[in-house]
């Protein structure tokens, strides 16, 4: 099962340790969060340990209503059965219940002066990306004019080589070779590479190459939505390809489906030149305007218009 730190929720969105050191490392396993507004009311019945629990101005502005005795019990209770962390918003003063409290539990006690609501956001956005279902796949990963192409095809058929080409033509590498795919919404697949392969692409007779180190950080990105995959195969001379484009091939990848073109490689075709067109072309069509549809039409006009010539030209 998946997994962050509350280590990791720390670096990521610049958060201050107040207390619970000891538990730092402690996993976080849902992007789910909990504003414990019922708790601070004494409401425990149904409280969420397993997630996060974020205190805001609201939560914060109640709890100072409370008596002694009710706030001790309170943060008590919030922190056992410990959550994995605890953090407090909104540039709220941290109540020194919830310090004695955490540091009895061994509950980490984070702070952030960032607004509540806005920070909700930020910590289940980041929850939701690093906790997504995961799966890897062979093959690189390219930004191309915005758009997320994965490209696919038997090893040594040419995508790495495909890859730098399109670099050197001022695109951006996301991952060679494996690619991390997580699935973070229906139809939403963002793709990484593996930390051990980050800015590296490999190249048959060169070997492993540091992009980022000979292009610039411009040259690569750390992650990229993947919005469609092109199959690179040996061209086969009995196989039909298609070439009007009316027929979309969908690839389905765990539970979203993704725009698929086969590209046949032989020599003399300039793969990185065919893969810019695809990506504009993926561009247009969301934009609205499919080439190949309305190729389709004019075709259609042009026999509704001239039946004769065209039964003339089948008779010959």
């Amino acid at each position: 099962m998946s997994f962050v730190t509350v280590r990791d929720v720390q670096e990521a969105l610049f958060l201050e340790l107040s207390a619970g050191e000891v538990g730092i490392d402690q996993p976080i396993h849902t992007s789910d969060i909990s504003r414990p507004g019922l708790e601070m009311a004494g409401y425990f019945n149904f409280y969420l340990s397993e997630r996060v629990q974020l205190l805001g101005k609201t939560e914060l502005s109640f709890f100072a209503k409370l008596t002694d005795a009710e706030r001790l019990d309170r943060m008590h209770r919030l922190c056992s059965p410990k959550p994995p962390a605890i953090i407090v918003a909104h540039e709220m003063e941290i109540p020194a219940e919830l310090i004695e409290a955490a540091t009895a539990n061994g509950v980490p006690v984070l702070y952030t002066d960032i607004p509540t609501t806005r920070f909700s956001g930020m910590l289940t956005n980041f929850l939701g990306g690093r906790l997504a279902p995961m799966k890897a796949v062979h093959g690189v990963l390219v930004d191309v004019y915005g758009i997320g192409v994965l490209i696919t095809g038997k090893s040594g058929v040419g995508k790495s080589e495909t890859a730098l080409e399109l670099v050197k033509r001022g695109h951006r590498l996301v991952a060679d070779d494996l690619v991390e795919i997580r699935q973070v919404a229906k139809n939403v697949l963002i793709g990484n590479p593996p930390k051990l392969l980050e800015h590296m692409l490999e190249i048959r007779g060169v070997g492993i190459v540091d992009m980022m180190t000979l292009f610039g950080a411009s040259a690569i990105r750390s992650d990229k939505r993947i919005l469609m995959v092109i199959d690179l195969e040996i061209w086969d001379p009995d196989k039909i390809y298609d070439r009007l484009g009316i027929d979309e091939e969908k690839l389905k990848i765990m539970d979203s489906e993704l725009t698929k073109l086969t590209v046949p490689v032989r020599p003399g075709r300039n793969l990185s030149v065919i893969i810019e067109v695809a990506a504009m072309d993926y561009r247009m069509k969301r934009l609205g305007v499919n080439a190949a549809e309305e190729f389709a039409k004019k075709v259609n006009s042009a026999i509704l218009d001239n039946p004769n010539q065209v039964d003339d030209e089948r008779t010959e």
